[in-house]
């Protein structure tokens, strides 16, 4: 789960890159960052939709399966 902290540390990042430019260092940092927070974003939705049902019109209850 990412923090408050390193959302908050993302946007500054992102401030910055549009102000005057990151180096090296803050761009791997900000890889990371996002990277953990997209994952983060992935596993919260994959949570959501396993314990999601559909109603059919009869009120038949299915669960949502998983497309390959």
């Amino acid at each position: 789960m990412v923090t408050q902290a390193q959302i908050d540390r993302i946007n500054e990042l992102a401030r910055k890159a549009k102000t005057e430019g990151l180096t090296e260092e803050e761009l791997k940092e900000r890889d990371i960052l996002r990277r953990a927070y997209i994952d983060s974003f992935k596993a919260s939705l994959v949570g959501q939709l396993e314990n999601t049902y559909i109603v059919d019109e009869k009120g038949n209850k299915r669960k949502v399966t998983k497309k390959s």
